[in-house]
């Protein structure tokens, strides 16, 4: 068995060529990975990870039946349990679904291209349970408007504020939801912390980490699927059909407020997709105009290149008083 953290020169050569065979691409993310050789030392059977996330697994189809899937999940299982990480996500086709199962992985939700699994058999059941332990009486009246806001908040910026400003002009409640995604330039549990001292002075917004059930449109997993085109499409369908079948329907909500996307192109994209789908399941789509600062809207990847080059005063100028402070404590 071949391994490595993750592998390079030759042996990455021969992983990304056995997976193209498999048609799958080699996710440039992966952490570790760990392969199967036959006795002329070919690959048979592979897998990787990235932080939580099993992906890239793979065997020969002149090896099926032979119990080689178990080996390999077994020995990512391994690595990241060694490393703290016990809950567990992939994603994958549909068709894996039946071999995935009898793996110990359990179905949170599929569509027609993309199949979403986890190690825990209730995982999705408590994170809405732990959304509805916090979220007041009030908010879950059907008299009740409730919206919601999905970002990443990398950092939180006063755009972000003035967005939640504005939603919650239009809505009684208003759930925030702070995408969990580690491969970020801050952490989640920073953009968390920044989010909540942001709004803590909001009484009708909830915030929530979104765990492993919301995705950033910028890192979903697509390298099961091997055209970048319908791999972005097949993204957009996953994420706002988990969220319009699985997420609003417990809590209520029937608005989902955006803003507008002048500069990242994955965004914009996104935000088309989710005025086309969501409406289907009885969620009205808002989007609200960027705040603008001079001439420019005021984004987090303003911020993030101003921290990055030291120009202080002007992270100053483009994030609340809180996050300057958090900012400020972390550096």
């Amino acid at each position: 068995m071949l391994e490595g953290k993750p592998l390079k020169g030759r042996a990455l050569e021969e992983l990304k060529e056995f997976l193209a065979g498999q048609n799958l691409n080699y996710d440039e993310g992966i952490e570790y990975s760990v392969c199967v050789l036959d006795d002329d030392y070919k690959i048979i059977a592979a897998g990787s990870v990235e932080e939580n996330v099993l992906k890239c697994i793979a065997v020969d189809p002149h090896h099926l039946g032979e119990g080689l899937s178990g080996s390999v999940v077994s020995q990512l299982v391994q690595y990241e349990f060694e490393r703290g990480r016990s809950r567990l996500i992939l994603y994958t086709k549909p068709k894996n679904e039946e071999m995935f199962q009898s793996l110990g992985f359990y179905t949170v939700f599929r569509t027609k291209s993309v199949l979403f699994m986890e190690n825990e058999k209730q995982g999705f059941e408590k994170f809405i349970q732990a959304v509805q332990e916090i979220t007041p009486i009030d908010a879950k009246d059907y008299g009740r408007t409730v919206g919601a806001v999905v970002a990443n908040c990398n950092p939180f910026t006063l755009g972000h504020r003035y967005l939640i400003e504005e939603a919650l002009k239009q809505c009684d409640y208003l759930h925030v939801f702070v995408l969990s995604d580690k491969r970020t330039f801050y952490g989640a549990e920073d953009r968390y912390q920044m989010v909540q001292q942001g709004t803590k002075d909001l009484n009708r917004v909830i915030v929530h980490q979104a765990s492993n059930y919301m995705v950033s449109a910028a890192t979903f997993p697509t390298y099961y699927l091997k055209e970048k085109v319908f791999a972005d499409k097949a993204n957009c369908e996953f994420d706002l059909e988990l969220f319009a079948e699985k997420i609003a329907p417990p809590l209520k909500i029937t608005r989902r407020f955006a803003g507008t996307e002048p500069i990242c192109r994955v965004t914009g994209s996104y935000n088309t997709a989710m005025k086309q789908i969501l409406p289907e399941y009885g969620i009205e789509v808002i989007e609200i105009e960027r705040k603008i600062q001079g001439e420019e809207v005021i984004s987090a990847s303003r911020v993030r290149e101003a921290v990055k080059e030291g120009r202080f005063h002007d992270v100053k100028r483009l994030v609340p008083e809180t996050t300057w402070r958090y900012l400020m404590q972390k550096s």
